[in-house]
């Protein structure tokens, strides 16, 4: 039983699960994720894990609600179970000999540079964090970032929390100061990983994306998480989903993600409606 033990929202949109999958917990590494379905109808689904409790027997999961299946998972309760939980898999990100890094963040997929700026701090390592969102009202774990970084840096298009600006501008900023990282990982939207791991790229420096936003059904089948990368066609699901960021076609893989917007809005609308007429 994969029940629901801890449910709170990050944001408007954007919400946290602690879930029970003791053999999940057991094994489970910062970069990997879980495939979850809500009900035996249910699409099925990854999610990164955002973290783990191996004692308590628990994964916790961060999703923003974009389609019908996020919104089906957002009407699930404390004490609720979900149908079906697989995991962990994918490739955990490599974090052994690394002493200093930059982990840069945007948006939800904050939610997956978290667990990895926590086992780097975790191993010793000097963890730079820089985490960017478009205002204040979107910013979700502000607190575990500072917890487990050296240092911070709060950046919002507003300027409504931390400095106005982009993540590359921090970015640029810290590597002008004299900052040295052993290593760049990047995860977020899709264009502002491509314009981070450019900037890397320019002073030298490695750099690794999470491609874990062009996973749909988890298992490589659906084809639609195709990337190009050093020439060369890899799946995000069974081949990622982190990969160095020099060699990914991001043009390709911005084209190819935009495809999918419209359905899952459509998707999305219907799901919601169906849940009013529940409701009335």
């Amino acid at each position: 039983m994969f029940e629901i033990v801890k449910k709170k929202s990050l944001n408007p949109t954007v919400t946290q699960m602690e879930i029970t999958a003791p053999r999940v917990a057991r094994k489970a590494e910062p970069g990997q994720f879980v495939i979850l379905r809500t009900d035996e109808q249910g699409e099925r689904v990854p999610l990164t894990i955002a973290d783990f409790d191996r004692e308590r027997g628990t994964v916790t999961v961060i999703f923003q609600v974009v389609g019908s299946t996020t919104e089906k998972l957002n009407h699930l309760k404390e004490g609720d179970c979900l149908q079906d939980l697989v995991g962990p898999l994918g490739k955990a990100t490599h974090t052994d000999g690394l002493k200093k890094v930059a982990v840069v963040g945007g948006g939800v997929g904050c939610a997956i540079a978290f667990p990895v700026a926590k086992k780097l701090h975790s191993l010793g390592c000097e963890v730079h964090a820089i985490v960017g969102f478009r205002n204040r009202d979107l910013v979700i774990l502000e607190q575990e970032f500072a917890q487990n970084s050296a240092k911070l840096v709060r950046m919002s298009d507003d300027g409504s929390w931390g400095e106005q600006g982009l993540v590359t501008d921090a970015l640029k900023a810290l590597i002008e100061s004299g900052e040295t990282y052993d290593q760049v990982i990047t995860i977020g939207p899709l264009v502002m990983m491509k314009f981070v791991c450019q900037l890397a790229t320019q002073y030298g420096l490695k750099c690794i994306a999470s491609m874990n936003p062009v996973m749909i059904d988890g298992t490589g089948m659906c084809g639609g998480c195709r990337l190009s990368v050093g020439g060369k066609t890899v799946f995000a699901c069974v081949d990622g989903p982190e990969f160095d960021g020099a060699l990914i076609d991001f043009d390709e893989a911005i084209a190819r993600s935009a495809m999918y917007r419209g359905f899952e809005r459509h998707r999305h609308d219907e799901t919601c409606n169906l849940f009013a007429k529940e409701v009335e």
